[in-house]
């Protein structure tokens, strides 16, 4: 693979043939017969690999701009080749120390910084066996911001971060022994750039790319399963999942109260209108045959009833799901009560109620043991939002966002193929608060063709028209506008 001479560069220690090693191992990236890439693609970068000389500079070799000089400052983002004397070199994506142009395009857009990240999220996650070993900047045009101090063995690499760190945006460091991971961290590094500039791996690659690129796209908007619900719930109790509209959070919840829970549980729901009296518990009117035919009585709201059958299934688990927990101000409807919210407290802990509401709490109210709560929030609902912190302290909260492979299960082409043009708008061009309301992919679930297409024009373009009539997504308006003019087509 002509991946693999480049691979061979990061743990070569030739450096008095730097400059040769690096050129031979770039010209082998192009051409039909052993290349991964279109010969044309070469027109897309020229190298840059100075004499190698420690002591008095940082070496390096990078493949950058064609439209930057022959010599000197450049600018632009680059992959970069980052040798040591002590172990293989590091490698990564850079901003020339001249600045974002001619690329500012390309560093402006949040996608890129978004596939950056994830690429960097899977090398960890993969490769790492609980260490870190890639890093990636939150925005690669902030080229005020240096690296921050990593954990780990990261220490040859200091006067690397000391000359560089403002400009390098995304870094793998090698393990000596592991050139797999090497192998396929310059693979996801070096596919990103070249289709950044248009060029995708010819036809002989095409496959090895998409394995690849499948791997690191999960980390951009990563599955949630219900065990992984379930170990939360066990650990800390109390769980949010917020997603986009179109997720499947509530029906989530449902199957964990039928299958986990095994119906032990219940669902309320929550509106602006909701308050402690319907939450926690309060004076409500019952009929009464005195009067004017109705008094006040104390009443529990859904925590206590919740509380209550929890304690009779006790010491089975009970779950109480509260839908759509951020249309409502949760601080105020839980009062004093968010004191009981603790997972693991140190001693029982419990309020006073105002009034006597009978058995089994009467005027002290506490949370069994074996209840968990688990609320659902909608991330694209704007109009009242969990921001208190102390709110927030006490919950877990994970994120459930579209998932491809339930579209291509439960989807026709069509759908499919209206998914991925859909989701790759909201990668490339969203803001992260706008990236928070990517539609899900309930709006594709369609096998048939033509029932596909009503249900795209009934479901899914109400939605984004909302969306731009509110100004959620007025940075990229005109690509949603554009996807619009598609789906109405069909």
């Amino acid at each position: 693979m002509s991946i693999d001479h480049v691979v061979e560069i990061v743990y070569s220690k030739d450096f008095a043939n730097w400059n040769e090693n690096n050129k031979k191992a770039l010209e082998s990236l192009f051409g039909a017969q052993r290349g991964r890439y279109h010969a044309d693609a070469a027109k897309t970068v020229q190298l840059r690999a100075p004499e190698v000389n420690f002591k008095n500079g940082v070496p390096f070799a990078a493949y950058i701009n064609p439209n930057n000089p022959d010599s000197g400052p450049y600018g632009g983002f680059s992959f970069v080749i980052f040798p040591s004397e002590t172990q293989a070199a590091l490698i990564g994506l850079v901003v020339g120390t001249q600045g974002l142009a001619p690329d500012e395009a390309v560093l402006g857009r949040p996608g890129h910084a978004r596939k950056s990240q994830a690429i960097c999220a899977w090398l960890n996650a993969k490769f790492g066996r609980g260490k870190q070993v890639a890093w990636a900047k939150n925005d690669p045009s902030r080229i005020d911001i240096g690296v921050p101090d990593l954990p780990g063995d990261w220490e040859a690499f200091q006067p690397v971060f000391k000359r560089y760190g403002q400009v390098i945006y995304a870094i793998f460091k090698p393990n000596e022994q592991d050139k797999t991971a090497t192998r396929e961290a310059v693979t996801a590094f070096l596919d990103l750039m070249f289709q950044e500039r248009g060029y995708s791996p010819n036809a002989a690659n095409a496959q090895n790319s998409r394995d690849i690129k499948d791997q690191w796209y999960e980390h951009l908007m990563q599955d949630l399963t219900r065990d992984e619900v379930m170990r939360h719930l066990d650990k800390q109790k109390f769980v949010v999942i917020q997603g986009p509209p179109g997720t499947g959070k509530t029906t989530m919840a449902q199957e964990l109260v039928d299958q986990e829970f095994q119906a032990s549980g219940t669902i309320v729901q929550l509106h602006p209108n909701s308050t402690y009296e319907t939450f926690i518990g309060g004076l409500a009117p019952l009929r009464s045959e005195q009067g004017f035919g109705f008094q006040f009585a104390p009443k529990p709201g859904f925590l206590m009833d919740a509380a209550k059958a929890a304690l009779a299934a006790a010491p089975k688990p009970y779950l109480l799901v509260v839908d759509e927990i951020n249309r409502a101000d949760l601080g105020k409807i839980l009062g004093e009560a968010i004191f009981l919210l603790e997972a693991k407290p140190t001693k029982k802990r419990e309020i006073e109620l105002a009034y006597d509401f009978g058995e089994p709490f009467h005027t002290k109210f506490w949370l069994p043991e074996n209840l968990r709560i688990l609320g659902t929030m909608n991330s694209a609902d704007r109009s009242i939002a969990i921001v208190d912190v102390a709110i927030r302290r006490r919950f877990a909260f994970l994120s459930l966002w579209p998932q491809a492979t339930v579209v291509k299960e439960q989807g026709c082409d069509l759908m499919q193929q209206q998914f991925q043009k859909m989701i790759n708008i909201f990668i490339e061009h969203a803001q992260e608060d706008a990236f928070n309301l990517v539609p899900g992919h309930s709006y594709f679930l369609e096998e048939d063709e033509e029932q596909a297409k009503k249900k795209l024009l009934s479901g899914l373009v109400p939605l984004l028209e909302e969306y731009l009539a509110q100004g959620y997504i007025g940075g990229f308006s005109e690509q949603v506008r554009a996807y619009l003019q598609e789906l109405r087509s069909l």
